[in-house]
């Protein structure tokens, strides 16, 4: 697999919808997460990220004009002891159950699948970071249509174990903007991770499709300690 320039797929691609990064920094030192989305709609344009407890939610920019709140509201980002769940929907809470409970993360999520907003069918997107001892790992999920249909749901669950610094996975919802929007396909990207939180902010923020981008959340954590640094971007000011 080649390493790939996150801002450069950011750039070529206006449309990605809802992405999840998550690595370590270069330094070796940090357990790093990204996690953005994105609005076609006034929908879904109509977002904000705010904190949370120790994760955060979305929330709408102004109330007034929310049409439907079922596949847009919900918590992204929530901490379950030294996991922390990263997700582009709701099952966020379903893993965070589940594992509450002694599942696994891919058993925790058998109960999901696909989003059902046919044509799209829009794939969820799930990420798990696992913090203990001084050590990381961390997985990734994906639970798409089979190829547009809707009658057979494929999962996909890729486990990164010692990972290394430096280094990355990236994976998100379409393969470009598209009627119906095409799912992502493959494993996730290979991509780097910069030791500097704002400097990796900055990089993904900058990068994505200026009428496209909603809101951003960035992490790191420190891994011998566990605390950790958050930056959260909004476009709706």
């Amino acid at each position: 697999m080649k390493m790939l320039s996150l801002e450069q797929e950011l750039k070529e691609n206006s449309y990605p919808g809802r992405g999840i990064v998550i690595g370590k920094s270069a330094d070796g030192t940090k357990a790093v997460t990204a996690y953005f989305i994105m609005g076609r709609s006034s929908n879904s344009r109509n977002r904000v990220f705010v904190t949370e407890g120790e994760g955060i939610r979305t929330e709408a920019f102004d109330p007034s004009k929310l049409e439907d709140p079922s596949l847009i509201i919900y918590a992204p980002v929530r901490v379950l002891g030294n996991k922390t769940i990263v997700t582009n929907g709701d099952q966020t809470d379903t893993i965070y159950d589940g594992m509450d409970k002694q599942l696994t993360f891919e058993q925790s999520l058998r109960i999901r699948e696909f989003e059902p907003d046919g044509p799209n069918y829009t794939p969820r997107i799930s990420g798990v970071m696992h913090i203990e001892n001084a050590t990381f790992n961390y997985a990734m999920s994906i639970l798409k249509s089979n190829n547009g249909n809707p009658d057979a749901c494929n999962r996909y669950t890729f486990a990164y174990e010692n990972p290394v610094a430096g280094e990355g996975h990236f994976i998100h919802t379409y393969m470009h903007d598209d009627n119906p929007l095409p799912s992502f396909e493959g494993e996730p990207k290979w991509v780097s991770i910069p030791d500097d939180i704002d400097e990796f902010t900055n990089l993904v923020w900058t990068s994505l499709n200026e009428d496209n981008k909603v809101s951003l959340f960035v992490r790191y954590i420190d891994i011998a300690t566990g605390k950790y640094d958050t930056r959260i971007v909004n476009k709706n000011q």
